[in-house]
């Protein structure tokens, strides 16, 4: 196998990234101004490299998004992947695929938002999280790969990035997820909160 110059590598990135719907991306969007209108939470969830993506949107969506650093309202993020204790516990005493529902039993209330990051789209833990999300009243946004997985279908809403190549995959994503701290910046700023 034939590693990709970088130059044929940005191409085929950028090929990728304009495949993206951009109907997908502005709902993304507004869902999250409508948690921010609503001061809805907003819950974020991925593993591996979608954990990191998970960790680094919301703490964007937090603290990037901000136009004014004492007056502005800020948006409810959180990151359901970054406290290691809680997560191992669920994991070690009732098993992996519920660490991240779980944490929602603790913390979600009906108009929160859940954003589910999954590239294959079919992550146990993500897909237990979304049930769970469906049938509680929240509002659900699957951001997938590949050929969306269960994720696409059991999500109300998804982004996906039609690739099966993993890091193509989290790359497009976190495009963006950078975009979107740009359009949410403004919108928040439009609120006038």
């Amino acid at each position: 196998m034939t590693a990709q110059t970088w130059k044929e590598y940005v191409a085929a990135t950028a090929a990728l990234l304009d495949q993206v719907d951009p109907g997908e991306v502005q709902a993304l969007v507004d869902a999250i101004v409508d948690a921010y209108r609503a001061d809805a939470f907003v819950f974020i969830i991925g593993n591996g490299g979608s954990a990191a993506s998970a960790s680094h949107l919301c703490e964007d969506l937090g603290k990037g998004t901000l136009t004014d650093l004492e007056r502005q309202r800020r948006l409810r993020a959180i990151s359901l992947t970054d406290s290691m204790p809680y997560i191992l516990a669920w994991a070690n005493d009732e098993g992996y695929e519920r660490i991240f529902v779980e944490q929602l039993k603790n913390l979600a209330r009906p108009g929160a938002l859940l954003i589910a990051i999954s590239g294959s789209g079919n992550s146990p833990n993500v897909l237990r999280a979304v049930e769970y999300g469906n049938e509680h009243g929240m509002r659900t946004f699957g951001v997938c790969g590949y050929d969306g997985g269960a994720l696409k279908r059991a999500a109300q809403q998804s982004l996906h990035v039609r690739s099966d190549d993993m890091g193509m995959v989290e790359a497009v994503h976190g495009v963006v997820f950078h975009y979107l701290v740009d359009a949410l910046r403004a919108a928040f700023a439009e609120a006038g909160a």
